[in-house]
């Protein structure tokens, strides 16, 4: 989904920075009517009062039943969880105060009362209008989770983004958190990834250097592709306003620990990724049929094993979860989140993703998508202290 320009910011470095790499997460909301837990259009009174405490962190999405929070640039895991559950608490405040819940989630398990109304301001108004028969065949409020983390340059984010590639998938298979969509049990882990498909660019990005880049780019907005360059929406991207790469997998999710597990896991395989860059080893280039593969696969089971266990696919959610981990603790290690994040995913693989969370709730409950809103309400205000 087109998205407001972000505000985590990392500081600019010359050299190698000898201290841990930052990392920052914009955090997409829905909000819902407290009786009827449907969609409902209220970010503009919701903004005003959450910006009292947060500012220009609180920031308007696409449509207005959607707002966005995000997070200061953060070194230690601690106090990004901080950070987050600030956000949450005076989101779900403000939200509160105008008759909504907040809920962290990819789509809305309930279909909104009226038609979606897009966010006033030019830029989503000629979004709109470019985009205006594909918004009118199927128009859908999606919130997705980005993670940024602090580079030097263009050219070493683009290298990140080349080498990160192939584990995104992974990143998306454990963030998979909108089973319901409208009212409808979708069958997919993740029906956002599938939905959000539909906007020019979404999908793996190219293997690109910064002249290769700047010529792709620049031609996508000259035959107008793509609006302007905040609209280009590969899985990783590296930011046009601040030096960041920014990895656009996951869906939102009302687990926090969710959050600062993936926010730890792109900061750990760029940690792992940075030194082979420096050493000039060359960019991967997985086969493109199977990286697709790997994020259909993300996207209907998200970290469930479909495939029979005598057959067991290497693109199997939780065996390439165990792999990633393994690749990247000695990143983990060296910024202090091994064993906060081995126990994170211990606790992702036995209890499952959000998206099973969902369907837990609603078999577990009276089997209707109210109760699972309530579930996902909770949850994003569970925020600690």
């Amino acid at each position: 989904m087109p998205t407001s320009t972000p505000v985590c910011r990392t500081p600019t470095a010359a050299a190698r920075p000898a201290g841990p790499l930052t990392v920052g997460v914009e955090e997409e909301f829905l909000l819902v009517d407290r009786r009827t837990r449907a969609p409902a259009g209220r970010a503009p009174d919701v903004l005003a009062d959450a910006r009292h405490a947060l500012g220009e962190r609180a920031q308007a999405e696409f449509f207005t039943v959607q707002v966005e929070a995000c997070t200061l640039p953060a070194t230690r895991l601690a106090d990004l969880r901080a950070d987050l559950g600030r956000s949450r608490r005076v989101m779900a405040e403000a939200a509160a105060a105008h008759g909504c819940l907040l809920i962290a989630a990819g789509t809305s398990p309930l279909a909104p009362p009226t038609p979606l109304v897009v966010t006033e301001g030019d830029r989503y108004r000629r979004i709109f209008e470019r985009h205006a028969q594909m918004l009118a065949d199927r128009p859908h409020a999606l919130c997705g989770c980005h993670v940024h983390v602090g580079v030097e340059s263009r050219p070493q984010a683009l290298a990140l983004a080349g080498h990160m590639g192939p584990w995104l998938p992974v990143m998306a298979a454990l963030a998979a958190n909108s089973p319901y969509l409208d009212g409808r049990d979708t069958g997919y882990a993740s029906r956002r990834a599938v939905e959000n498909a539909r906007w020019p660019t979404t999908g793996p990005p190219p293997v690109l250097d910064e002249a290769g880049y700047e010529r792709t780019v620049s031609e996508l907005v000259r035959r107008g592709v793509l609006l302007d360059r905040r609209m280009l929406y590969w899985y990783a991207r590296p930011s046009e306003h601040v030096p960041t790469l920014e990895i656009r997998v996951a869906d939102s999710n009302a687990e926090l620990d969710t959050v600062v597990l993936l926010a730890a896991l792109v900061r750990g395989l760029a940690a792992t990724f940075l030194p082979r860059i420096d050493a000039g080893l060359p960019v991967p280039h997985p086969d493109d049929k199977q990286l697709r593969h790997a994020y259909d696969a993300a996207a209907r089971y998200g970290l469930s094993d479909p495939y029979p266990a005598a057959a067991r696919s290497a693109l199997a959610g939780r065996c390439r979860l165990g792999r990633l981990l393994a690749l990247t603790a000695p990143a983990l290690a060296a910024h202090g989140d091994l064993a906060w994040c081995t126990d994170a995913v211990g606790r992702l693989l036995a209890e499952g993703t959000g998206a099973d969370g969902q369907r837990r709730a609603y078999r577990t409950g009276d089997r209707d998508l109210a109760g699972v809103v309530d579930h996902l309400a909770s949850t994003t205000a569970a925020v600690g202290a």
